[in-house]
């Protein structure tokens, strides 16, 4: 008999200085950009350095990253359509490979150097919380998750094992889904959690939606993971939901 998973279900005015390079047709001199284009983007690089991330824009931001991959084009216009068609410079960085391609304008590189960024977010953030303290990191661990996780458009399952001291040994993803569920086999994920000789567990998963608010079966397959834990002398501490600004936890809202 085939054991079938649970589902999880579920242009104002700029507040910055601008610096823009015009749009206009880029005419190039001998291989060379020209000058207005070439000075934006050393403006560009000079502002990012002396002020941080916290002195550009969205889309100014994305050019800084866009520069690497287009090195003879005013990319300002291409900034801007991947922000109108994703809606945040996070959502750019995380939208499906197949959907970036499909933006005009978007090549190999552009995909590379986007994956790339996200990528290093992802691993700064996971290294900040593995082989951590997890109630002394409760707030990483919130950044953590967010990060990996609040812009995805499908939903993911993961599961977070601590060992007897409630230290962080392994992050895995344990399942992907579509939409609005996921298919989870506690079985499985118990079983994970004495390959790695974890004490404790905390489930995680993002609602596309935004909305972090527990649907019945994702309060069922808790219940579920929990008795099975219990059984196997296993500790579920929580199960965290993930919408796109805030998060909701299993545990502080009385359902565990």
């Amino acid at each position: 008999m085939t054991r079938r998973p649970f589902s999880f279900g579920e242009m104002p005015q700029s507040l910055f200085d601008t610096d823009e390079a015009p749009v206009v047709p880029v005419a190039k001199t001998n291989g060379q950009l020209p000058s207005y284009i070439k000075d934006h983007r050393q403006r560009l690089r000079a502002r990012f350095l002396q002020g941080g991330a916290a002195a550009l824009p969205d889309y100014e931001l994305l050019e800084l990253v866009l520069f690497r991959a287009i090195p003879r084009q005013d990319v300002k216009p291409l900034a801007h359509l991947l922000l109108d068609t994703f809606g945040d410079f996070n959502r750019v960085l995380s939208a499906p490979v197949e959907r970036v391609k499909a933006v005009k304008g978007v090549g190999e590189a552009v995909v590379q150097e986007l994956k790339i960024v996200e990528a290093a977010a992802h691993r700064l953030a996971r290294s900040r919380v593995l082989k951590r303290h997890v109630v002394a990191s409760w707030d990483a661990l919130l950044d953590y998750c967010h990060t990996t996780m609040a812009h995805r458009d499908t939903e993911q399952f993961r599961v977070l094992f601590l060992d007897r001291k409630n230290v962080l040994i392994a992050d895995e993803e344990q399942a992907q889904g579509t939409v609005d569920h996921v298919p989870v086999y506690p079985r499985e994920v118990v079983k994970r959690a004495l390959e790695l000789n974890a004490s404790a567990l905390i489930l995680v998963h993002n609602h596309p939606s935004g909305d972090p608010t527990p649907s019945d079966s994702d309060i069922s397959m808790t219940g579920q993971v929990n008795s099975a834990a219990k059984a196997l002398g296993l500790t579920l501490h929580d199960h965290l939901i993930i919408g796109k600004s805030r998060e909701l936890s299993f545990r502080a809202e009385g359902f565990l």
